[in-house]
């Protein structure tokens, strides 16, 4: 083990926090059966994380990696802040080798937030100007956290005006199962909406009658209350 990563592990345990990490492990359903099943927590805020993300944004690609492949959430996320600096401060080919290290650990990106706080800013950046081919694959995936992936790298797409991928993966993902991708694609239709209202319910008169109900009550969130409960009620 590299002696900058057991550095930030000193640091991370003097931020840990017994009494958050239970909070955290009820809150990320780490229960057996639950989706965090197993996650461990120390109890580490995410500003914590954020701050030390900053101070050891240059910490070397294999340390990040150690810190990615921890058992341990605050680690995993950490890393991610680091990964989305390092990202963002690159060139073109710290960029790609950040993009495909990403892809190869996205068993390692296995809870809602660490999605969150990640795909947007690396999977979604890096392929603003390339095929988005690779987020059909993984919209396909079994694994509920590569499905949430494709759904939210999409949202640097919306950002930049650009909405068919993330209609084209929401109709993939229409009939998921899972509460968490049904929370991401609705979610992600309301930041559709809330750039061109006109797009977002073109979509939603084609589809909000066999959507989730919460896909749909995320989408359209922002509607006025009068509109909210006509698709709610079924009456658009």
């Amino acid at each position: 083990m590299g002696n900058n990563t057991s550095k930030v592990r000193r640091e991370l345990a003097r931020s840990a926090d017994r009494e958050h990490a239970k909070v955290s492990r009820r809150f990320f359903k780490t229960e057996p059966g639950g989706y965090g099943e197993g996650d461990e927590f120390i109890g580490v805020r995410v500003p914590v994380l954020r701050k030390l993300a900053r101070e050891h944004m240059n910490l070397a690609v294999p340390e990040i990696v150690r810190l990615l492949e921890s058992t341990v959430h605050e680690e995993r996320q950490l890393s991610l802040f680091i990964l989305v600096l390092k990202f963002q401060k690159g060139d073109a080919s710290e960029r790609r080798t950040i993009y495909e290290l990403y892809l190869d650990h996205t068993a390692n990106v296995n809870n809602w937030d660490l999605v969150d706080c990640s795909a947007p800013h690396i999977v979604g950046d890096y392929l603003l100007s390339r095929s988005r081919r690779v987020l059909y694959r993984l919209a396909k995936s079994t694994s509920l956290w590569e499905r949430r992936i494709s759904i939210m790298a999409t949202f640097q797409f919306i950002k930049a005006g650009e909405f068919s991928d993330t209609l084209k993966l929401a109709s993939l993902l229409l009939d998921d199962e899972e509460d968490l991708i049904h929370k991401a694609v609705g979610w992600m239709l309301r930041e559709v909406g809330n750039r061109d209202r006109k797009v977002e319910e073109k979509f939603l008169l084609g589809s909000y009658s066999g959507m989730p109900r919460t896909m749909l009550r995320y989408a359209i969130e922002k509607f006025p209350a009068s509109k909210r409960k006509r698709y709610l009620e079924g009456k658009i």
